[in-house]
This record gives C-alpha cells, sequence and structure tokens, in this order.
C-alpha cells in the first residue's frame, strides 16, 4: 500500500483486503481496536465513534491479516458487535470519498445517484460495488454521524452510468436487509451540490 494522509483517514491507491468492526459500544470498541492491531498485520484505516453511541474500525491488508484482526475483535467485541465485513481489492476512490477529498468539476454534474443503508459499515460495500460497475465517481461516503447510525453515498456521471451504478449498489444493499433508499437525479441543480460535497 502505498499511504497518503487525509484528514482522519489513511487514504490508500491500492489495497488487498479491508475488514470494518461496527460496534454498539466506544469503550469496547478501543478495546477491539487494539487486539486487531495485533492480532494481523493490518494497517488501520478509521476507528472512531458515530451517530447512535456506535464505533466503527477499518483496517486494511492482505486477506488473512484482516481475517485474524476481525476474528480478533470480533471476539472482543462480544454482544457488542453489530455487523462484521470484509470487502476484497476496495477501490481506492471509495477512501477518498470518505474523507471527502475528491475534486469536482461542474462537467461530471450530468446526473447524481443517492443510496442509503441502515449501517456504516455496509455503506463502504455499497459505494465499493458501484464505483465498480460503471463510469461514475464518488463524491461523499457519508458514515453515521447525524444520520443516526446510517451511512449514505453521493456519485456522478453520466445518467446511464449513475443508473447502473445506483442498481449495483443498490443490489450489494438488499442481500444483507441494508438499503433504506435510493434515488437518481438528471441534470441536478447546482445547489444541490453546494449542499453536500
Amino acid at each position: 500500500m502505498s499511504p497518503a494522509t487525509e484528514g482522519s483517514i489513511y487514504v490508500a491507491t491500492e489495497i488487498n483486503s479491508i475488514g470494518l468492526l461496527e460496534l454498539s459500544s466506544v469503550a469496547t470498541g478501543y478495546g477491539a481496536e487494539d487486539l486487531m492491531l495485533k492480532a494481523g498485520s493490518v494497517q488501520l484505516l478509521m476507528a472512531r465513534s458515530i451517530c447512535s453511541g456506535k464505533f466503527l474500525i477499518v483496517v486494511a491488508g492482505d486477506v488473512t491479516s484482516v481475517q485474524s484482526a476481525l476474528a480478533a475483535g470480533a471476539q472482543a467485541a462480544g454482544a457488542s458487535l453489530i455487523e462484521r465485513r470484509q470487502i476484497a481489492r476496495v477501490h481506492p476512490t471509495v477512501l477518498q470519498a470518505i474523507s471527502q477529498t475528491v475534486p469536482v468539476e461542474t462537467a461530471q454534474l450530468k446526473s447524481i445517484g443517492v443510496i442509503e443503508t441502515f449501517s456504516a459499515a455496509s455503506i463502504i460495500e455499497v459505494a465499493d460495488a458501484a464505483v465498480k460497475t460503471a463510469n461514475v465517481t464518488l463524491l461523499r461516503v457519508h458514515l453515521a454521524m447525524a444520520l443516526g447510525g446510517k451511512g449514505f453515498v453521493l456519485l456522478a456521471g453520466d445518467v446511464a452510468s449513475v443508473q447502473a451504478a445506483v442498481q449495483a449498489g443498490c443490489k450489494a444493499a438488499a442481500e444483507d436487509g441494508m438499503l433504506v433508499g435510493r434515488s437518481v437525479i438528471p441534470n441536478p441543480s447546482p445547489e444541490l451540490f453546494r449542499e453536500y460535497v
């Protein structure tokens, strides 16, 4: 991995695998984070409290190391574990969109797609599926803050690409029962982007 730090999230150019734990306890989250880092050769991408008093931990590394870290974290979490996910070969723009470091060109804004999920961990997998499916730009991946623990992704591109990406992201979310809502907005008003990007 080639690291670059942007704000509070580690941004990598290539990621073999990431692991995510979402916990219902901040205190337990810190303990789980420590054990995850000790259990496998992983890089901490993010560990922070999120809305509704939850805690999100995201690590990266090779598949086996991430599996070991997730197992250790899940065991430490016990009854506080809400969600556990491992995602292979995460698209690097997902992490840029989480850290809100995506440059936005007005010409890109032909259409906008929005996908909303019930959890912060699930929206990362949804964003990854969407950007791998179609030629879209991830504008923002919002993790739980001021959303009652939910997440959403904003993406842009031409209408057909946005529709394909939203469909793929919704399919990923629906498989786990995490889909809350979706929208595709052709020719969006410029004010819409000033509000959210």
